[in-house]
């Protein structure tokens, strides 16, 4: 650390501080390094016993070491250098080297964190010799051996950045299970310890869900750039803290200003985007590497010989600000709770939204007729208490819509309750957005038992679904707030929905008025899942009957099997992938070029999705059916092993999931008993999340066999329609109206797309269709004749089956099985049957639609 002999850049350094008398106070540095109390994670944030810590950092080092190696050798430097930066309101350092246990004692008197990075060789090809990997993995033991559970100690970097290229050439799976090797080393060593590693956007797409935390170096010149690319890290964290483990600016080649400018708002977008925290690179210009003093590149926020860049007072000034600043003003919001029976959480729901952290709010209880004590408990907490008779959940959301005051509404469940920022980042995003809406993620509290860890790793949770980083296509209920106009031009929330399937309704609506719903990773709040398998049984049902409640509602938004085909992809712990299902594959760019490197997911057809939906259990039952069979044709044995297959389909697949989220729950070291019980228990309940699905669905009746009738019949078979206009209408406004009256017909219509030979698809039930194509003939003046062609359609594995039944039947009844044929071949007529008259239906609908455009 040469060059620190100036006393003129010392002085300037303390009269800098001098100006600033509040930092060395600061609420965020109170008490951390005199506690004892190990930092954690719950959920989005760190935590310091009860209390939210932001990462407010700055890089330290590497320097260059003495004759000896020692990196950190003066301790004056050291202890003036810590000193200034706790005055400067920053509460932790990184250091890429383990430093010497005076250095953690220096950071605790100066109410500093630390966190650790461990070094190893990484820009090798270091997996290709075990002996290096092992040598890697002790120096990571003996690293955190010798400064573990030290009450400085943030969390421990097991590594830092390592190439694309090495990772390319080891392969992505194998730096994954290396990593996480090292994970669990360094969790032997120091149980406690939060452990990360830090990444980068080259190697973005490492799947490291093990990781306490995920931390990134993230060096981006443009606002707009950096801000989409947090939004994208976010959803990478999932529910996890994402910290900007790096950011920062060279001032050589841009100049103070500029990097001062630029260092303000790298940080105030770090954590408005809902970081956990931010790392600036770093204290000093001072850079040892490689063996050399870096003299060519300036990122610190003082210079060499620690005079101060106007960047550390840009920076110094804002942290007074974290976790938001909403430029002073905070739009009125209306927390709104729903209950009906929810005594033994709503306590806890209000503890929670009185201690929110929002100057300018208000809470509304609406009772929905509940018969336990929750209005007696509410109107403990002077809050306003509405209570009305029984009339299910979205009439309950209407009534505190009526009764709120906000231009915003926000929901929360009363058997969750909100991080104490939950209002702040939300109003932070309404006021930097157009959205109608804004949700933000619902996570389990770990503190509910394993029985609920477990449903919180199984299918069928509420999750939000997103269209892009920052697009929402639905926001779940636990979780949701809107604007209030928005919210009352749909008419509010339709009361049919009376225990679930409102929030899907509701996004529906306000996103076909072309608005559009927004999401924030640090609007948390924390929502109980189930305690026990029958409530969660239970649960699973209620929601396949809101399917059903939807789908006639919106039969458009479902396909041909009666599942929703979201545009965007759905986020959670509990989505299940099918086995059939195209890997997701990496972009690296030509020869590992691209320096945004990232993973995609190919878009999976009905085929490959077949395993993961309720009715593969009716497949299931079929084959068992005929494969019973055998015992009156032994033939029909030849089904078992179809049989077979579907159940071991079903089984692989629920035992893969389970396995992946099972070694992500409870402890890192907890016995291996608990955890085989946790990943047994995750299994099961992979099994039964589906088929309490579909019994809700089929007592509602969304079965595989449902239809839409009409008045009037048609036989279907291909026809030629036209009309004759004297006036000229684009194809687009001819479709549009088209596709509206078959919708008033009550048909459901599909659009083709990009490929299709075909205009619109007319369904009246699963099994057959009416495909439409249209063309226009331009006879001058402005006067066209509409043609449209019609033909009937039968999905090919539908007709394949079909025929497969019928040719079984045929093979039974030459055979002498008499009762074997009529039972194959009745099915087969009831398959042929159904498809017949659903296209004679759509073919009706389509005829009548059609002639309804020759009407004035």
């Amino acid at each position: 650390m040469a060059g620190l002999g100036n006393t003129a850049a010392v002085s300037l350094s303390e009269n800098f501080i001098a100006d600033l008398p509040h930092r060395a106070s600061a609420p965020a540095n109170k008490g951390i390094g005199a506690t004892s109390l190990r930092p954690c994670v719950k959920g989005k944030f760190i935590f310091i016993g009860g209390e939210k810590f932001y990462v407010k950092g700055v890089a330290y080092g590497t320097f260059r070491p003495d004759a000896k190696g020692e990196e950190f050798h003066d301790r004056e430097i050291t202890e003036r250098d810590l000193a200034q930066i706790s005055a400067c309101g920053l509460n932790t350092v990184r250091t890429y080297t383990v430093p010497p246990a005076w250095f953690f004692e220096a950071a605790s008197r100066h109410t500093l964190r630390v966190m650790v990075g461990i070094p190893w060789e990484q820009h090798i090809t270091f997996l290709d010799d075990p002996r290096h990997a092992t040598a890697i993995e002790q120096t990571v033991r003996a690293s955190i051996r010798s400064c573990s559970q030290h009450p400085a100690i943030l969390c421990f970097a097991i590594g830092n950045e390592i190439p694309a290229p090495i990772v390319r050439w080891h392969s992505r799976r194998t730096l994954e299970r290396f990593i996480r090797r090292l994970y669990h080393a360094a969790k032997s060593e120091d149980p406690g310890a939060l452990v990360t590693y830090v990444n980068y956007p080259s190697t973005e797409y490492l799947q490291l869900e093990f990781l306490d935390l995920i931390a990134f170096n993230v060096y981006l010149e443009s606002q707009q750039q950096f801000a989409s690319y947090l939004q994208r890290l976010q959803n990478i964290a999932g529910e996890r803290p994402l910290l900007m483990a790096e950011v920062g600016l060279d001032s050589r080649r841009n100049g103070e200003e500029v990097q001062a400018r630029m260092l303000e708002w790298q940080v105030r977008t770090a954590f408005a985007a809902g970081c956990a925290g931010t790392i600036v690179f770093g204290w000093t210009d001072e850079w040892h590497r490689g063996g050399h003093d870096i003299m060519n590149w300036d990122f610190g926020l003082t210079h060499r010989n620690r005079s101060v860049k106007p960047s550390l007072k840009a920076v110094s000034n804002f942290l007074t600000e974290v976790p938001l600043f909403l430029n002073g003003h905070s739009p009125h919001i209306s927390v709104i709770i729903c209950a009906y029976n929810e005594a033994s959480t709503i306590r806890e729901t209000l503890e929670a939204c009185l201690r929110l952290e929002y100057s300018n709010f208000e809470i509304i209880v609406v009772n929905d007729g509940s018969t336990d004590e929750t209005a007696a408990f509410a109107a403990q907490y002077g809050v306003k208490v509405i209570s009305t008779e029984n009339r299910g959940l979205s009439h309950a959301r209407n009534i505190g819509l009526e009764a709120s005051a906000g231009e915003i509404v926000a929901y929360i469940d009363a058997d969750a309750y909100p991080d104490p920022h939950w209002l702040t980042y939300l109003a932070s995003t309404f006021l930097g957005t157009c959205h109608a809406g804004v949700g933000g993620p619902n996570l389990a509290p770990r503190s509910d038992g394993p029985i609920a860890e477990c449903i919180a790793n199984a299918p069928g949770g509420p999750t939000h679904v997103l269209l892009s980083d920052e697009e929402a296509e639905h926001i779940p209920g636990c979780n949701m707030a809107f604007r209030r106009e928005c919210l009352q031009a749909i008419g509010g929330f339709d009361t049919r929905f009376r225990t679930a399937g409102d929030d899907v309704d509701v996004c529906w609506r306000i996103r076909e008025r072309g608005w559009t719903l927004g999401f924030s990773p640090g609007a948390t709040v924390w929502h109980h899942r189930r305690k026990s398998v029958r409530a969660y049984w239970k649960q699973q049902r209620g929601y396949g009957k809101a399917e059903g409640m939807l789908e006639r509602k919106w039969p458009e938004k479902y396909n041909r099997m009666g599942h929703v085909e979201w545009s965007g992809r759905l986020y959670g712990n509990g989505h299940a992938r099918s086995l059939f299902m195209k890997q997701w594959r990496v972009y690296h760019g030509v020869w590992g070029s691209a320096p945004f490197q990232f993973g995609y997911y190919p878009s999976a057809g009905v085929g490959p999705s077949w395993p993961l939906m309720p009715e593969w259990y009716l497949v299931i039952l079929a084959l068992a059916f005929f494969s019973g069979l055998g015992v009156l044709w032994k033939p029909m044995f030849a089904f078992a092993p179809f049989l077979a297959s579907a159940l071991g389909i079903q089984l692989i697949q629920a035992a893969r999931g389970a396995a992946a989220r099972a070694s992500l729950t409870g402890d890192p070291v907890s016995p291996l008993r608990i955890r085989t019980m946790m990943c047994v228990l995750i299994f099961l309940l992979r099994l039964l999340q589906p088929l309490a699905r579909l019994l809700g669905r089929l007592q509602i009746g969304l079965t595989p066999l449902r239809r839409r009738t009409i008045k009037g019949f048609e036989f279907p078979k291909a026809r030629i329609f036209s009309i004759w206009r004297e006036s000229w209408k684009c194809a687009d406004e001819t479709l549009k109206l088209l596709e509206s009256k078959l919708a008033a017909l009550g048909a459901v219509v599909g659009r083709g797309d990009d490929y299709a030979r075909w205009d619109l698809e007319v369904r009246m039930g699963m099994t057959g269709a009416v495909r439409l194509l249209m063309t226009i003939e331009e006879h001058g003046s402005g006067r066209q004749l509409v043609r449209f062609r019609t033909r009937p359609f039968i999905t090919r594995r539908r007709f394949a089956v079909t025929l497969f039944l019928e040719l079984i039947s045929a093979g039974a009844l030459l055979d002498g099985a008499w009762d074997v044929s009529a039972l194959v071949g009745a099915t087969a007529l009831a398959l042929a049957l159904t498809a017949y008259l659903d296209c004679a239906n759509a073919a009706s609908a389509t005829l009548r639609a059609i002639r309804s455009l020759e009407e004035p």
